[in-house]
């Protein structure tokens, strides 16, 4: 059966929809290597996430070589991890984990904000002083533990550091 016109289009339309839906995750695995990211968060969930929670990294905010210092200092602890992983999950930290500006009002952020969010939510927001502080009303008005005192500090921190990308 031949389509004409509106209905071949219409067709060919739902078969690129469908390839692109079904066949994307299917190209994407098809260079049988995962993403690194990817990698290094599973295994900091299967290594690390089975000892203790996450929290201690949340606020740790470290650069590449103080994350190798914590991994071999965890794996001295008992950690399980094969040498091949250490890499992968060193880079992962530091990337996802990373160290932050210094400042008046990073451990403000390190200790409040990460009780909710990782810092990658942090780093990825890059709004101005007006948008920061909607957003550190929003997140008062859900019971973020920020004291009065603390509201500028950490207003002025975020948009100096964290502020839109010029």
């Amino acid at each position: 059966m031949l389509l004409s016109g509106a209905r071949w289009m219409s067709a060919r339309r739902i078969a690129t929809f469908v390839a692109v839906i079904f066949g994307a995750p299917l190209l994407a695995g098809a260079g049988g290597q995962e993403p690194q990211a990817e990698r290094g968060e599973r295994i900091l969930n299967l290594s690390c996430a089975s000892c203790h929670d996450l929290r201690p990294i949340d606020v740790r905010a470290q650069d590449a070589d103080g994350w190798a210092k914590t991994i071999a200092a965890e794996i001295k602890r008992g950690a399980k991890l094969e040498p091949e992983e250490i890499p992968i999950l060193r880079d992962y930290l530091a990337k996802a984990h990373g160290p932050l500006p210094d400042g008046p009002g990073k451990e403000i952020v390190l200790n409040i904000c990460t009780q909710c969010h990782d810092l990658q939510r942090v780093r990825r927001q890059r709004t101005n002083a007006e948008g920061w502080g909607e957003t550190l009303d929003a997140m008062l008005n859900e019971g973020a533990p920020l004291s009065e005192q603390d509201l500028p500090v950490v207003l002025r921190y975020l948009a100096r550091n964290f502020g839109p990308i010029r």
